[in-house]
């Protein structure tokens, strides 16, 4: 029999708009059971009581998990993961793994490869192991492949359109790809890397951007399309790793005006690459606040998976303070629970 786990605190943020004051959560097992006003709380086999902001864990919608440390990532609040690239037999063994309560990280998605043409990124970098990229060769290949790897447990499909690096999928292949996978219903997310394939993206269907595109400020008219059907994965910190640099100049101009047209911005950090640390990435939540002109609450919701509700997953993080007043009291953790458990405790 599962037992159940009572975290008491200060302030709760369940969501947008829903601040409780002396409240609760609890958990049964890996599922919330109550999160609500402490006095209306059920009891509960454990209590724990923290002085901080409590709130869901974060979900890092960009990462190549297997070039970070699982178990620091989780230590630092990061409960949920979606991995955007790795070999497949690798990352879906991994990704069944991190189900068990024996598992020592987030809860981890993911894609498998990323689709390309052959010869194309991500095959000839060095960070990415041999079967990171799947090499097309047509569009009835490109139908199969969805097929394929949605068998084996891929949550999105991500395709590499990246011309700088080499060659990319033809629009017949993407268009399969994308028919495809709506057919089976994942979302299709897209590596843009260079002049008008963000344009190609869009026209085709895609889902979303897995990077704020960087490379060429994206005119109004796309921006707008692609707000009403897409949304983006922020991922700014790349770019800069905290200096100004014209690749961030650019991003954060896409991106602000991508908001500015009605588009939803996630957080996510691609981890591995870079200097990203494992866990919460604070320099991210500050430039979508700074650079992009989100709000504190808005960055908090790009950041979770979605709010403390009765059987949502029972991921929770407290704060030493409050991080809608400031964010750095993101970097002050004073508990992480995943699924019901509670992994640190300050």
């Amino acid at each position: 029999m599962s037992r159940s786990l009572k975290v008491e605190a200060p302030l709760l943020w369940t969501g947008p708009g829903r601040p409780v004051h002396r409240a609760a959560v609890v958990a049964e097992g890996a599922g919330v059971a109550y999160a609500g006003p402490a006095a209306g709380a059920p009891p509960a086999d454990q209590v724990l009581q923290v002085d901080g902001f409590l709130m869901p864990g974060v979900a890092d919608r960009h990462v190549h998990i297997r070039l970070g440390d699982p178990g620091a990532v989780l230590l630092g609040g990061v409960t949920a993961v979606r991995d955007l690239g790795w070999e497949p037999e690798e990352i879906f063994a991994l990704a069944d793994a991190s189900e068990l309560p024996t598992f020592t990280g987030p809860l981890i998605r993911a894609v498998g490869p990323m689709f390309t043409a052959p010869g194309g990124y991500p095959t000839g970098d060095r960070w990415a192991p041999p079967g990171t990229g799947y090499e097309l060769v047509g569009p009835e290949h490109a139908a199969w492949a969805v097929g394929e790897f949605a068998s084996k447990g891929a949550t999105a499909i991500k395709v590499s359109l990246n011309a700088v690096a080499g060659p990319t999928p033809s629009d017949a292949e993407l268009a399969a790809i994308v028919e495809a996978a709506h057919g089976r219903e994942l979302p299709v997310t897209a590596h843009v890397e260079g002049p008008g394939q963000a344009e190609r993206a869009v026209g085709a269907g895609i889902d979303e951007f897995a990077h704020i595109p960087w490379t060429e400020r994206l005119p109004d008219a796309l921006l707008e399309a692609a707000a009403r059907a897409m949304r983006m994965v922020s991922t700014l910190d790349i770019q800069s790793f905290g200096d100004v640099t014209p690749e961030l100049r650019v991003a954060a101009d896409n991106a602000a005006r991508f908001r500015a047209a009605g588009g939803r911005i996630v957080y996510g950090t691609d981890l591995g690459n870079g200097p990203i640390p494992p866990g919460i990435d604070v320099r991210e939540a500050l430039l979508l606040h700074e650079a992009v002109g989100m709000t504190t609450e808005e960055i908090l919701e790009a950041m979770v998976a979605g709010p403390l509700v009765q059987g949502a997953p029972a991921d929770l993080i407290a704060t030493a303070a409050d991080p809608r007043e400031d964010l750095h009291a993101l970097g002050d953790l004073r508990l992480v629970v995943r699924a019901g458990r509670v992994v640190s405790r300050r």
